[in-house]
């Protein structure tokens, strides 16, 4: 579904993506891991159309997107649930949801937000409030609920496990895992990589803007290099 080839990119004269290369199928959870400064929401960023691309490919269903504006990635079913939530707070949760169906101007929209109300119940029973007025894990859930309302075939997940409980954090990667059970694919950008890794089908992980080791998540949790780097072990 999604192959990314070469991919460089940069902030102002400093490279931060040294030549990218990653595969996603159909209907898989990857997640992406790594420390800090990695290069993981700046890679995010390119594949949504929000940062430029120095150099390299991004073929999202047969097409090379690196040419279309973000907006032109979404109606193509690409979507992305960023890093730190980027909510709108001053409106409802229906109307961030609302917001979220931008594009589309159909029957189906009360259809799409029933089915996020049916992911995550507790933003139905507070879709007339402000958004921020929820708690963070909440907002979490109205960040990706919003997502999901563009009716992605892929979502671009950047760490929606960042500073909640680990109750919430447990109810966020269930979710996604009904995401791919409703077939979904999901690239999950993650410093919680043991939950991460749990959920996912591959893995990838970033440092210094390079690809250093990747392969079924299974074989990531029990990676020496993994589980002294990430997982503390």
């Amino acid at each position: 579904m999604l192959s990314v080839e070469g991919l460089r990119s940069r902030y102002g004269r400093i490279e931060v993506l040294h030549g990218i290369d990653i595969e996603i199928a159909s209907g898989e959870i990857v997640c992406l891991l790594g420390a800090n400064g990695a290069g993981k929401t700046t890679l995010l960023r390119c594949l949504s159309g929000v940062q430029p691309v120095a150099a390299g490919k991004i073929t999202f269903r047969g097409e090379n997107i690196v040419p279309l504006p973000a907006h032109r990635r979404l109606s193509r079913g690409l979507a992305q649930s960023p890093e730190g939530r980027q909510i709108f707070a001053n409106l409802t949760v229906e109307e961030n949801l609302r917001l979220g169906a931008w594009l589309y101007a159909d029957d189906r929209v009360q259809r799409d937000m029933d089915d996020a109300f049916a992911l995550f119940p507790v933003l139905k029973q507070k879709r007339a409030l402000a958004a921020g007025g929820l708690s963070g894990g909440q907002q979490q859930m109205l960040a990706i609920a919003r997502a999901l309302m563009g009716r992605p075939t892929c979502l671009l997940l950047d760490e929606p496990s960042m500073g909640l409980a680990p109750i919430i954090v447990d109810q966020i990667f269930d979710v996604v895992r009904q995401m791919k059970a409703l077939g979904l694919t999901v690239l999950l950008v993650e410093q919680n990589a043991f939950g991460a890794l749990r959920i996912a089908d591959r893995g990838y992980v970033l440092e210094t803007g390079n690809v250093v080791l990747s392969g079924p998540a299974h074989e990531l949790i029990e990676s020496p290099r993994i589980r002294e780097a990430y997982l503390g072990l």
